[in-house]
């Protein structure tokens, strides 16, 4: 029997080709009978070495010429494939494949016997059916049964519009027969059902178009109760996770005596896949394959969910062969809380940075909104009565320090007391006469939430500090005993501390500086400058005594700290 196929259904190890040549070890001789002017394929394949990488090439013998790869050729090799488009008589012959790989070489034949014949044909009074080249197919009385069309190309081809003869007469679909691509289902099979059948297929290869036909000579016969059951490997009536809009496809592998031919078919609710989505095609049934071993034919035939969709879950889907039967079940797969968990992590992660860095920027202006917003309406509790002491460089008389004093004495005062409502205590402009200055210091800084302290690049400016005893203790008692929060301005940028006063360097080491950039201009004066923001931040906030409306005007005009 010679029929085109995908994999080999005649091993012959009596009937060696040539002979090992070198290291070529010859593997298998096939033997096909087709008839002329059909499209015709052979695929070498071989299971020890055509999984892997692999070096294949066609050509006849006795030529070592290999077959051309120009697919606009009538003969020619398609990856692993030889395609004849059509065959001639010419063309029957041996043709071999030789498949190296990196440890072995095999060699495989095709003995091609190609025949005229006439199909059909009113004119000759030859049997329609030559059994040369027809498949051999059975159908058990009694029961529903399957022919199958088999048509194997490489996939540069593409095959439709197949239909199915019985004799010379088309097959149309009703209660007997329904013809369904590659498979012809037969129902309330009878001894009549016997004979010569056929199927053809429309074959389009880069534009130009053939008839691909198969011959299949039909016996029925009575199936004895005893007879081998199919055994359907896979599916096991299993559930499946996939995700819904997903594509999938779905194997049912089958094992069977090469005696039976059950049907194998999909179905969902009683009804064939291809029948029940006829309309949206969305599931289909793809074509099935087999593999001729020794004592059974392994089939295998699929589904194809182009798109998994909700009406889709919980719903058996069934594998049918013969008597025997299994199905699968699609199922949502179960939520990965370690997903969710590591995603949730990694979003509060995000938003506490997002957090910090716009706290970080943004702080300033944030608290000075918070504490203009949602100012506390009461009298202060702590007993001081002021909210900064100021402590600023006193330059000799000949030296230029009219600078410093404009900042203090006029700018410091505008902004932060007139603006802003704050009260300050500057040394040289709130003490009384003839008090003693460290009386003065260290009674004053006791009455102060914040010190505010200027400092210039000149050494010799605080050589007070250096000097005066009595105030480098009420300084000391500042940061150490009191606990006093220390606002540190540099009017210029002080490259080294080293020269200052330890306090100093203590002072600029724990809480940093503010750089005063500003000049003496009116612009300058506003307490909505970032300079001044910074100074209103490091002050304490401001807590309004409860006043009458009439008192309560009268502040309307200062900037809340």
């Amino acid at each position: 029997m010679g029929m085109p196929s995908l994999l080999f259904c005649w091993v012959s190890f009596t009937l060696p080709l040539f002979g090992a040549a070198g290291n070529v070890t010859d593997a298998y001789m096939h033997h096909e009978m087709i008839s002329e002017g059909q499209p015709f394929p052979f695929n070498c394949t071989y299971p020890p070495v055509t999984n892997g990488a692999v070096n294949l090439t066609w050509h006849r013998t006795p030529s070592k010429s290999p077959i051309s790869n120009n697919r606009h050729l009538r003969i020619h090799q398609d990856q692993s494939w030889i395609l004849f488009l059509p065959l001639a008589l010419e063309d029957s012959g041996i043709y071999q494949c030789v498949i190296k790989d990196a440890h072995s070489c095999y060699r495989i034949a095709i003995n091609l016997t190609v025949f005229r014949k006439h199909w059909c044909d009113s004119s000759n009074e030859e049997s329609p059916i030559n059994s040369s080249d027809e498949y051999q197919q059975w159908l058990p009385i009694g029961k529903s049964g399957s022919l199958t069309c088999h048509l194997y190309f490489p996939e540069s081809c593409v095959l439709d519009s197949i239909k199915w003869y019985k004799g010379c007469e088309e097959i149309k679909a009703g209660k007997k027969y329904c013809p369904t691509g590659t498979k012809l289902l037969v129902n309330n099979i009878d001894a009549e059902d016997s004979g010569s059948y056929a199927c053809s297929a429309r074959l389009t290869h880069l534009g130009r178009i053939f008839t691909v036909r198969n011959y299949i000579a039909v016996n029925t016969k009575e199936v004895g109760s005893g007879g081998r059951i199919p055994n359907i490997t896979y599916p096991k009536n299993n559930s499946i996770e996939v995700q819904l809009g997903s594509t999938l496809i779905v194997d049912c592998n089958i094992t069977d005596t090469k005696e039976n031919t059950n049907l194998r078919c999909w179905r969902v609710n009683n009804t064939l896949v291809d029948d029940y989505y006829n309309d949206s095609k969305r599931i289909q049934e793809g074509i099935e394959t087999n593999l001729s071993l020794r004592n059974h034919i392994l089939y295998t035939v699929n589904i194809t969910f182009l798109e998994v969709k909700m009406e889709d879950y919980g719903r058996p889907f069934t594998c049918h062969a013969g008597v025997s039967a299994a199905y699968i079940i699609l199922k949502r797969p179960a939520p990965d809380f370690r997903a969710y968990l590591i995603g949730g992590l990694m979003a509060f992660l995000l938003l506490a940075v997002s957090i910090l860095y716009i706290y970080n920027t943004f702080k300033v202006d944030i608290v000075l909104w918070y504490r203009s917003t949602f100012h506390t309406a009461q009298a202060p509790d702590d007993e001081k009565l002021y909210d900064a002491y100021v402590l600023y460089p006193k330059y000799p008389r000949e030296s230029q320090g009219h600078d410093v004093d404009t900042l203090v004495l006029k700018i410091l005062p505008e902004v932060l007391e007139k603006q802003c409502g704050y009260k300050l205590f500057i040394f040289g402009r709130d003490e009384f006469p003839g008090q003693a200055v460290a009386s003065v210091i260290d009674e004053n800084i006791k009455l102060c939430r914040r010190l505010m302290v200027l400092v210039a690049p000149e050494t010799s400016s605080f050589s007070f500090l250096k000097n005066l005893t009595e105030e480098q203790i009420a300084v000391y008692n500042a940061l150490v005993q009191d606990g006093m929060k220390v606002i540190l301005i540099e009017l210029e940028r002080v490259k080294d501390y080293s020269t200052m006063p330890e306090s100093i360097q203590y002072i600029r080491q724990k809480h940093g500086a503010i750089q005063w950039d500003g000049d003496f201009t009116e612009q300058a004066q506003c307490a909505k400058t970032k300079f001044w923001k910074k100074v209103r931040y490091h002050m304490p906030p401001r807590r309004y005594p409860a006043s009458s409306p009439v008192q309560l005007l009268g502040h309307t005009s200062r900037v809340p700290g």
